[in-house]
């Protein structure tokens, strides 16, 4: 009788063991699924801007890209520091942006400098 007291106790705590291992394991899952964040960048002309609304449209070569910007968002012009507002439609600029659960959040946004236009020589006669 103590035998199988015994046997029956050893197999409920391997049981329990088990059980606890495997939780562990299932909690530690999503917390490695939330981490995944992806950094990426675009280069292109500013299509939309919403300074109030945090947000800015960049068209790349790929395709349009809709980023939200946050306190943390860098604004440069050369070293100058910028605002979200200081940000037109038709500027030039690269914002690198980090990618996660499906949102876009920019990290930096550099506007560049416009390209200088050619001058032209005409004379008149």
């Amino acid at each position: 009788m103590k035998k199988t007291i015994a046997i029956v106790l050893s197999l409920v705590l391997m049981f329990a063991f088990t059980a606890v291992t495997f939780a562990a394991e299932k909690a530690a899952a999503p917390a490695e699924k939330a981490a995944k964040v992806v950094k990426k960048s675009v280069t292109g002309e500013v299509t939309a801007v919403d300074a109030k609304a945090m947000t800015l449209t960049v068209k790349g070569k790929k395709g349009d890209v809709a980023v939200s910007a946050d306190d943390k968002t860098s604004v440069m012009a050369r070293k100058d520091k910028k605002t979200l507002a200081d940000v037109k439609v038709g500027d030039k600029v690269a914002v690198k942006y980090t990618e996660a659960d499906g949102k876009n959040v920019a990290t930096k946004v550099t506007i560049m400098a416009a390209p200088a236009k050619k001058a032209t020589n005409v004379e008149k006669k």
